[in-house]
């Protein structure tokens, strides 16, 4: 397996993870996703920004994260306890049929080592409350709940994380 940049030629097989992770989600009642988000022009976008990462195996998409420092407006009401340069975790999914293998958790290994890299401060993302197995995921690696904030779908905990806490 390795993770790389994803670009427009994987599009059709980042979408279809997408569309798999809904399906899958819904069966759970796990209402987080949609056909409206996250959608192709966010994808793109993420892709020509060079912000989206893929996790593949034999050029089979497994599993993206999309890294970068842009924070929702609804990030300022957050009580974040560590300042500094963020970089912010967004669009995490993997493959259903691959999930529960420690592969959300290998994109995150990714990330913290790209944080320490890029001589990031801190780590931040949000979690659908109600989304039980991302809880635990960020939990589980030492995420700090900061707070909640509201979205489309919503309820979801703000997690952060210093980096200088990191065990690379």
């Amino acid at each position: 397996m390795k993770i790389r940049h994803a670009n427009l030629q994987d599009l059709k097989g980042i979408m279809d993870l997408i569309q798999s992770c809904v399906r899958n989600m819904e069966l759970q009642g796990i209402h987080q996703w949609d056909g409206i988000y996250p959608d192709e022009k966010t994808v793109k976008c993420d892709i020509k920004q060079q912000q989206l990462y893929l996790l593949e195996d034999d050029g089979q998409v497994c599993g993206i994260i999309a890294l970068n420092k842009f924070q929702e407006p609804e990030y300022k009401n957050v009580n974040w306890e560590f300042t500094g340069r963020a970089l912010v975790v967004h669009r995490l999914a993997i493959e259903p049929s691959r999930q529960r293998k420690g592969l959300a958790k290998m994109l995150m290994q990714f990330t913290h080592k790209y944080a320490v890299e890029k001589r990031y401060e801190t780590i931040r993302l949000d979690a659908f409350i109600r989304n039980p197995v991302a809880v635990g995921l960020y939990e589980k690696l030492g995420y700090r709940k900061a707070g909640r904030v509201t979205f489309r779908k919503g309820d979801f905990f703000c997690f952060e994380i210093s980096v200088d806490s990191l065990k690379i």
